[in-house]
């Protein structure tokens, strides 16, 4: 018999804040993060703009001297995750080490350090690579770094699947619970590509937004006047326990993780593909035990894109049937960016957040709806709503697809 699991624990570092308060506090009222970029000079690139993290001190997390070690990917999700094992009242024994462990992915993983040790070897030689060079790029080391200082011996590695990787770390690391691997996980996504070579990738397939004299209007899922999504970056991570385990020790809970589907497109390695993503949400409910009819609310994958967007509408109109009208659906993304890989955890965390205040957040932004995006899209305001079971999406390039269902406790 499989076990429940639950959440008890959340984090995260994201465009709009570094605390659930302020971040929630932002994506109820409708705040975007995303403004021009700062960290390079953008100029000669189509796109100028970005959800960047801000107000963020590493050194909160991570000890001085070690903070070059690390890409700062790593510090996002050690940070996110450490906010989150804190979040979940936790503690780490001898006894229960082995018990414990942690799955955060990233979709790219240390391209920043890659583009500036690349810079140092051309300019200086190769006396100047850095020792830490290779582990401060590794993608498993935000989970390695995260076990060293929290002492978790049990199933500790990385899923990498481009978009979908922090929704498949949280979705694996709920299977290691449920089938008796670990009682406790911690898990999400972390994301940070807003480098020359992240942006200018992007902007060379013609991907992003380029609405950049208006950039907090830019990310505008659904809306006819969409022009492709805004790179976000930042971690979202949860801590997920046994369903006894949590209640035994009286632990907060946000929802359970009640469903899990994956599934891919087999069709194009970025066009999307509506019988996927159909699949993928089907999965999720037939793991969970749950009635398409039963689910209110949607955090979508929404990234923004013409084709995209239609095409996760017409997916949940082939789920859900007349339900679908029912449904409210939302785009966190029209305020944070496009996350890539940490998009998955980022939304996990605003998803149990909907379910645990009982609120959706709004799609900012959706001034003109396009008519071929014919659902409740909660434009503009967000809603107080009865939210017993809340769906959320990640599609990634390869047609790989994740959902995931969370049920009110």
């Amino acid at each position: 018999m499989k076990r429940r699991v639950v959440i008890t624990g959340l984090g995260i570092v994201s465009p709009v804040g570094n605390d659930l308060k302020t971040v929630w506090d932002n994506i109820i009222n409708g705040r975007s993060g995303i403004d021009r970029i700062t960290r390079f000079d953008p100029s000669e690139l189509n796109s100028h703009i970005a959800g960047e993290v801000k107000d963020f001190d590493v050194s909160d997390f991570i000890p001085k001297k070690e903070i070059k070690q690390m890409d700062t990917f790593i510090h996002y999700g050690v940070a996110a995750g450490m906010l989150a094992w804190q979040d979940s009242g936790l503690e780490v024994t001898e006894e229960n080490a082995d018990r414990i462990g942690s799955i955060i992915g990233s979709g790219i993983g240390g391209l920043q350090r890659i583009e500036e040790m690349q810079k140092e070897y051309l300019e200086r030689g190769a006396r100047r690579i850095s020792p830490f060079f290779v582990p401060a790029s590794l993608i498993n080391l935000v989970s390695g770094q995260l076990s060293i200082r929290l002492g978790l011996k049990g199933p500790t590695y990385a899923v990498v699947s481009a978009c979908t990787t922090g929704l498949h770390s949280i979705g694996d690391a709920g299977r290691l619970i449920e089938y008796g691997d670990a009682d406790v996980m911690i898990a999400g996504g972390t994301e940070s590509s807003v480098t020359p070579l992240g942006v200018g990738g992007f902007a060379a397939m013609r991907a992003l937004s380029t609405r950049n004299d208006d950039p907090q209007a830019a990310s505008r899922p659904w809306d006819i006047d969409r022009d492709g999504f805004v790179l976000g970056e930042g971690a979202g991570v949860l801590v997920l326990e046994e369903y006894e385990h949590a209640r035994r020790r009286g632990a907060k809970i946000y929802g359970e993780l009640a469903g899990y589907g994956m599934s891919s497109d087999a069709h194009h390695i970025t066009a999307p593909d509506q019988d996927g993503p159909r699949r993928g949400v089907e999965m999720a409910l037939r793991n969970g035990g749950i009635n398409p009819d039963s689910v209110q609310y949607v955090n979508a994958h929404g990234t923004s894109t013409p084709l995209g967007d239609k095409n996760e509408t017409e997916a949940l109109k082939l789920v859900f049937g007349e339900h679908a009208k029912n449904l409210v659906v939302n785009s966190t993304k029209s305020m944070t960016g496009h996350l890539l890989g940490a998009a998955g955890g980022v939304e996990a965390v605003f998803t149990a957040l909907a379910v645990y205040n009982q609120i959706s957040p709004p799609t900012i932004n959706l001034q003109n709806q396009d008519p071929e995006c014919d659902l409740d899209y909660c434009a503009n305001e967000a809603r107080d709503m009865q939210i017993d079971v809340a769906l959320s999406n990640s599609f990634g390039f390869g047609g790989t697809n994740g959902s995931m269902i969370v049920k009110r406790v």
